[in-house]
């Protein structure tokens, strides 16, 4: 993919829905995503599933519990309750590669490369990472970011009955495939607090048949209801994308961010970092963040400056 150096170009942008004459759907057509995909049934073009069992985790880090969504009974990794009677933020983080597969996501990650996003356990924060249908041992085949937004959604209605989550502080966050999936949950439904996607594509034909193996690229409606920079008007809460602006997708963040004009989108560029490198460092600052956003409503930006000063530039 080209690469662009990106200086002082951070769009940041807040609010809600998009104003009238602004952006439409696919073929110019308006509505939302989640209209859009309401009586459509995908159809694969190949039936995946991972067959790998969920490595036990260590007790005192994570459990394992499961949670029902369309696709049936799903395994999820659970951080602990601490059992001191609080309701505390919680974040779904959604890995990167075979994105809907969990494994071990406990053992400490390299600091340029830590795709553990073990910086919100640290702070405090309840982590849930949900495997999704056809990964793992799961019912239901890999769908390559359609029915997994489904999946997101019933691992936050899971979380939120928990005695020890706050349902009203429930994050999203999630890198490369895990990115493009999130963002596409950020605008499928205003579910979660805040969403923050890392590295994401905004055409799924980006990947150049890495994780759309099931997706008949072909048919534009296909493609198009698992694209998010289709549906940047269709965002619903805020959602700050970031890439490093060394390496990965920042084409597509530069697409995306020239695209927008839905207020609830922000779109930063990270100097200094690339497409691993930049999850440690913005991960803390966000945890940070988080636990000093207990207003009514999302109180979450983020400026340059305090990114550079987050990566060390």
């Amino acid at each position: 993919m080209k690469r662009v150096l990106l200086f002082a170009a951070v769009l940041v942008l807040a609010g809600c829905k998009p104003p009238d004459g602004a952006q439409t759907g696919p073929g110019g057509t308006a509505g939302s995503l989640a209209e859009a995909r309401k009586g459509f049934t995908t159809k694969l073009v190949r039936q995946e599933k991972a067959n790998e069992a969920v490595p036990t985790p260590p007790a005192k880090v994570f459990g394992t519990v499961q949670f029902e969504s369309p696709a049936g009974k799903l395994a999820a990794y659970l951080g602990p309750d601490p059992k001191d009677g609080k309701k505390r933020p919680a974040i779904i983080w959604i890995t990167g590669g075979d994105c809907n597969t969990i494994g071990d996501v406990w053992s400490p990650g390299k600091r340029d490369n830590d795709q553990t996003a073990g910086q919100y356990r640290a702070a405090g924060i309840v982590m849930m990472f949900p495997s999704l249908r056809g990964g793992n041992q799961n019912p239901g085949f890999k769908e390559n970011f359609y029915g997994e937004v489904d999946d997101v959604l019933a691992a936050a209605d899971y979380l939120g009955k928990l005695d020890y989550v706050d349902p009203k502080r429930i994050y999203l966050g999630g890198h490369s495939t895990g990115g493009t999936l999130v963002l596409l949950a950020a605008e499928h439904s205003p579910r979660f607090r805040a969403v923050f996607s890392f590295g994401p594509v905004d055409d799924i034909r980006g990947y150049g048949g890495r994780f759309t193996e099931a997706v008949n690229v072909k048919d534009r409606k296909e493609v198009d209801l698992r694209s998010p920079g289709k549906w940047l008007h269709s965002i619903q809460c805020p959602t700050f994308v970031f890439e490093g602006t060394s390496d990965g997708n920042l084409e597509a963040l530069e697409t995306m961010a020239k695209a927008c004009t839905n207020p609830m989108g922000h779109f930063y560029p990270v100097k200094g970092a690339d497409h691993f490198s930049v999850l440690a460092p913005v991960n803390a600052l966000i945890a940070q963040k988080i636990l000093k956003d207990t207003p009514d409503e999302c109180n979450i930006a983020f400026t340059e400056a305090e990114l550079r000063q987050a990566v060390g530039r």
